[in-house]
This record gives C-alpha cells, structure tokens and sequence, in this order.
C-alpha cells in the first residue's frame, strides 16, 4: 500500500444482524491496512449506536445519521478523520450517501448495485469525477485469483477469436416462499421495488453475471434480448431471468440468473468458447480455473502454482493447495481500492494500468444492464440496444 500507516476506514449501515457488512469488516481487515474507526451502522440511532459497541467503537465517532457522520468526520483534524467510506446499505440509498461522503472530501467503496437508477448513477459519475477520489464498487467475485488468470487467458490470446460467453447465475433460496408465511426481511426489501429499483434477480444477482463477463472478456453488450419472470405470487419483482446476449465484436451469449432454481446455492459459472479453447469457472469451486481443446484432454489449472499471471498470482495469499475463497475475494477489491487510496493521499500518480477493482463506470455499465434486461422482458422479450453511458 505505501502508506505509513493504515487506513481509516468508516462504514454506513451493517450494523447488527447484516450479514454483508461484517463480510466487509472481514475483507478490509484481513491484510491489517485498514482499521474501522467510525461509523453510522443502522438508520435506527439506537441501532446504530448498539453496533458501534459491539465492534469497540469510540461512541463519539458512532453516529445516528449518515449526514452527520459526514459533517463531523470532515471537522475533524486529517490525521484522525476517516480516510474513506464504505457503503453498506439498500439499493436506493447507494447515490446519495456517496454524493454526501464525496462532496465531503471522502473516497468511497460502495456494495452493488451501483445505485437506484441508470439516471441517478450518471449523476454520481459526475460528482465523483468533480470530487477526484477514489471510487470503488464491490464486484468481489472479479477478486478471486482464476478470475484474474481467465481474464489474462482472454487478453493474451489464449482462447483465439472469442465466439460465445455463457454466464449463469442460479439460486435456489427463494423456493422456500412457496411454503413460509412469513419470508425473510431480505427478500421483503429485494422485492420492493421503492428500495430495490426496477428488479430483484436482475437487479441482485444477474449483475454480478453481467460484470464476470465483462471482467473476464472485456466485452460490452450491444443489445439484448430478455424474459423476466416472477414466479413466487405476490411479488412484485423478478425472481428468475434468461438473456440472449449480443455482445461486441460479434460474440454470442447467453446470460441466465434465478433465485427460484431449487437445490442451487450460489453457483456462479463462466464458460467462454473461443476459436483455440475455451475456458470455465464456478465460483464454487473457485481455486480451479479449466482449459478445453477438441483435440486434447481438458486442463484443470489451480491456484497457488507458480505457471499464473502477476494479477492472479498478487491476489493469492496461500500456496497451492491451500483453498482461498469468497472473503479474500472480497479482499482483493478493498486492496486494490487502499492502494489507490493511499496514492491519493501520498499525492502519488496512478499506474499506466490503472488499478484493478471495479469502478463507477462498471457501476454505470451493470445499471444499464439492469434497465435494459427489464425494458426488453416489458416489450414482451424484445431485442433491445444497450444505452450509451
């Protein structure tokens, strides 16, 4: 990181119970540069203020608002403030705890999606290219090592001309709707399109598929076609989702998330088929990374091995055959965003490469995803060109 000291970071929302803030309490503290020092952990100021204590907190720095939080962190001398903010909190709350941190002179880590709409977030890119701080979005499975060798397999040529890219995203949790009277607080709010936005599985899982493809190919959709459904009565969001994809430079795709696949837990899967091989990865069995060719057996590459790329090879932190999984992924972008950070402060240059975590504009790219799967499934599962960012 480069930075005589660890960074400070403080967190809105997360607070009691939230099981995505304590993973990003985890992943910020697992290579001992960041330290959680403030915080506005719940809208509820009791809730919040409880929060605070259970992670050891100054009480003075727990705060009842996020505006307040704000005001009084910028007030305070530089060398005890927060350095950044991460944002952990529902959909439509994204946009305008950003813009306040930003304008505030804070940078930012923030949970996807991006925000509430397409709109809103062209707004937030403006104020973070006024702000000129690091913005970082949590697209965590970009962090895991054998994404970064896939991503290099594609750049490097490995795969020839790319052809097709099937992306799946299925879950089977939301079955138990069927049968519960009382579903979870969860599935209450990802269902409310007043907090969610126009789509829950879209919305939710289907942009981290859309992300992984692009990550990996470096591929932008150019149009596509969708049918969204809602299987659990009731519900007034999409609950399953199938995509044809029509993607730059003439590649194929196929993109499907559900949460209504009975059995699936969180099998995230990537296939990419190119003119010279093509290769697969499933989040859930992460370490390893396949290679196919019609006329040789199939390769099983694992991480830990000394034959991977620099990026993945910088985001292992065990030997071989020591699994590493989902809260090192997640590790992996809030490292990425401390180098950065600590750049910014030390008054250093970004590298020509830039940094690898996902940005505002991967944000803007996921919310266009999102609008244009659910403006297709309206049309009544419509070809439809992806908007310019």
């Amino acid at each position: 990181m480069k930075l005589n000291r660890k960074l400070r970071m403080g967190m809105i929302g997360g607070g009691r119970g939230a099981f995505i803030g304590a993973v990003h309490r985890m992943a910020a503290r697992l290579d001992g540069e960041i330290d959680l020092v403030a915080g506005c952990f719940s809208s509820d100021p009791a809730k919040s203020k409880a929060s605070g204590a259970d992670l050891f907190l100054d009480s003075a720095r727990v705060y009842a608002t996020y505006q307040e939080m704000a005001r009084a962190e910028a007030a305070l001398p530089a060398d005890q403030r927060i350095d950044f903010v991460s944002i952990v909190t529902r959909n439509n709350t994204h946009a305008p705890i950003a813009r306040t941190f930003l304008e505030a002179g804070f940078h930012v880590v923030c949970d996807k999606p991006l925000c509430f709409t397409l709109a809103e977030g062209r707004k937030l890119r403006d104020t973070v290219k006024k702000s000129g701080k690091v913005f970082a979005l949590t697209h965590n499975y970009t962090g895991y090592p054998m994404v970064k060798e896939a991503r290099d397999w594609v750049r490097s040529g490995k795969l020839g001309k790319l052809l097709k890219v099937v992306v799946e995203y299925p879950q089977g949790y939301a079955t138990s709707a069927f049968e519960d009277a009382k579903p979870s607080k969860i599935a209450n709010w990802r269902m409310d399109p007043n907090v969610s936005g126009v789509s829950n599985c879209m919305g939710d899982i289907g942009t981290h598929a859309h992300n992984l493809a692009r990550y990996i190919t470096g591929l932008e959709v150019d149009s596509l076609c969708a049918e969204l459904s809602t299987f659990i009565p009731s519900r007034l969001l999409d609950d399953d989702g199938n995509c044809l994809v029509r993607f730059t430079d003439g590649v194929k795709g196929i993109l499907f998330a559900s949460q209504i696949s009975s059995g699936e837990e969180n099998n995230l899967n990537i296939r990419v088929f190119g003119t010279a091989g093509s290769l697969q990865w499933f989040q859930e069995n992460p370490n390893e990374l396949i290679w196919k060719k019609a006329d040789a057996p199939q390769q099983i590459h694992r991480r830990g091995n000394s034959y991977h790329c620099e990026a993945a090879k910088g985001a292992m932190r065990t030997p071989f055959a020591h699994p590493e999984g989902f809260i090192e992924a997640f590790a992996n972008i809030y490292r990425g965003a401390a180098v950065a950070i600590a750049d910014s402060i030390a008054g250093r240059k970004a590298p020509k490469a830039g940094y690898d975590f996902p940005t505002i504009d991967d944000g803007l790219a996921g919310m266009a995803f999102i609008e244009t799967a659910v403006k297709s499934g309206k049309a009544g599962a419509k070809w439809v060109k992806f908007p310019k960012l």
